[in-house]
């Protein structure tokens, strides 16, 4: 069934257009409803990222959920994964992440975590959908009952201790020079002060936010400012996050992309030799390259796909007990430390390894060579084009033609207007033929 206000991640769109302060009092005051168990005073965490419209949500949101009688305990700008995790060590009953993660400032949205710190189903997004429509008023709280508001002032420091806790004592990053992208997000802060907490030399860039220039040609999905500053620093690595930092980027001493298919190659192999893979394979998305499953069987391991959202990688791994998972995109969740994809704690993780094997990020980053991945995006205005009879057409073509020599994978964006196609095959130009094919005619019936 369509949903009215949630996507595959949350609730986005343009604030003060689809992400409205009206919208955003509707959602404090259903989910609080939603959430409530028993007689006990229910509380919920709220932490932002730096986006100039993340006052105006915030506020409308304190103002729903202090409405229906839940007490709110406000963050301010932190990590999406600090949000999950400060959820539950709070013992709160419901967690809220404002962010579009890596979206322009211009967008905005609002992610929704249980009393354990996971994103929530499908059937509680439809509950709360249904009490966002309905009548508000039998919802509210008695005058004596109304929640009461506050701000926390040591949460930048406790995920800090966190993040630092998920390696062992003896891993130090003395001398290694790491330059850090925050994206000018949420990470801005604890990022950088825990990789000099931890011994390294950190360069930093995208930190100094102003409310409008979050992701703006910084973060890792505008890597190119990142692999620069290395080369120029001549740093041994770089760490690119995006807006909300709950996904990350390498880059290696040469300047050269390491995404995230790279970095759970890494891991995988890491914590099977250590013996900390809780099952022989991880989990990860249709979109993740070919080359990547190739090399899991080389080692004995599995891959798990699931449809893009690293929400659906975090409900196969606890359907099927697996602790590594993640997208090509640098979502990696590693379910030993979180509940949420964490770009900081898996950058950690990366590093840990490359302080113990001793060579560079290049060598130890490289797991695999990537089959080679064509992705392209088609916006539209509406409608719905991969119904059209000739995107049908063209896409059973170009199905037929690939056969079993790779993978095609048509879908709609989650989080904006776009039909993502991407192709992959050992033969580019075969690639390179079919992603267009299929392409113009999207891009036709969207017109």
């Amino acid at each position: 069934m369509a949903r009215k206000y949630f996507g595959t991640d949350g609730i986005r769109g343009r604030a003060n257009n689809k992400i409205t302060a009206d919208v955003a009092l509707k959602v404090g005051q259903a989910a609080g409803v939603a959430f409530r168990r028993g007689e006990h005073r229910h509380r919920v965490v709220i932490g932002k990222d730096t986006r100039l419209s993340s006052y105006m949500i915030e506020y409308a949101l304190v103002g729903g959920f202090t409405s229906v009688g839940v007490d709110v305990l406000l963050l301010g700008p932190v990590p999406t994964p600090a949000v999950a995790m400060l959820t539950r060590s709070m013992r709160c009953d419901l967690g809220v992440m404002i962010s579009a993660s890596h979206n322009p400032y211009e967008d905005n949205g609002i992610k929704l975590f249980g009393p354990d710190g996971y994103k929530l189903s499908d059937a509680v997004e439809a509950r709360i959908e249904a009490l966002m429509d309905g009548d508000v008023a039998p919802m509210l709280a008695r005058s004596p009952d109304l929640g009461r508001a506050k701000r926390i002032d040591d949460v930048q420091a406790r995920y800090i201790e966190y993040a630092k806790r998920t390696l062992s004592r003896e891993v130090s990053l003395e001398g290694m020079r790491v330059v850090v992208d925050c994206a000018n997000g949420a990470a801005y802060k604890v990022a950088p002060e825990a990789l000099w907490e931890l011994g390294a030399e950190v360069i930093k860039i995208g930190v100094d936010p102003n409310g409008l220039n979050i992701n703006l040609e910084v973060g890792s999905t505008a890597p190119e400012t990142l692999a620069r500053k290395v080369r120029e620093m001549r740093a041994d690595v770089g760490i690119a996050l995006d807006g909300d930092a709950d996904r990350m980027i390498i880059v290696d001493e040469k300047g050269h992309l390491i995404d995230g298919d790279q970095v759970m190659a890494v891991i995988a192999e890491s914590w099977r030799d250590e013996g900390r893979l809780a099952k022989p394979g991880i989990v990860a998305t249709v979109m993740s390259n070919l080359g990547l499953e190739r090399h899991l069987a080389g080692l004995g391991l599995a891959l798990e796909r699931t449809a893009v959202g690293d929400r659906y990688v975090i409900e196969r791994m606890r359907e099927k007990g697996f602790n590594v998972g993640g997208e090509q995109s640098g979502h990696i969740i590693l379910s030993d430390y979180a509940t949420t994809g964490d770009g900081l704690v898996a950058a950690l993780q990366v590093l840990a390894v490359v302080h113990k094997v001793g060579k560079p990020v290049s060598e130890v980053c490289r797991r695999f060579e990537p089959v080679p991945q064509v992705l392209r995006n088609v916006r539209f205005n509406g409608g719905k084009p991969l119904e059209h009879p000739a995107v049908t057409k063209a896409i059973a073509e170009a199905t037929e033609r690939l056969g079993d020599r790779g993978r095609l994978v048509i879908r709609p964006s989650g989080t904006e207007p776009v039909i993502r196609v991407m192709g992959e095959a050992d033969d580019q130009a075969l690639v390179d033929s079919l992603v267009s094919d299929v392409c113009e005619a999207v891009a036709g019936a969207a017109a």
